[in-house]
């Protein structure tokens, strides 16, 4: 009973340690995604920025 009590304490320690250290990666993680996410946006506004002003140009000339 008590080899088994301390199986399971040690593997909730162990669990804990894992956790704090994975923190640290997902944030890393998290920032790449967002960093690439940022620059997938800025080089599709500037191919399409042009094609895309002309689009609001002809919406805003069709309003009387």
């Amino acid at each position: 009973m008590f080899n088994s009590y301390a199986t399971i304490v040690s593997l909730i320690a162990l669990a804990k340690d894992r956790m704090r250290e994975e923190k640290g990666a997902t944030a890393v993680e998290y920032g790449l995604l967002v960093g690439l996410i940022a620059v997938a946006i800025i080089l599709t506004v500037t191919a399409l920025g042009g094609q895309l002003n002309g689009l609001f140009q002809s919406v805003v000339d069709a309003l009387p």
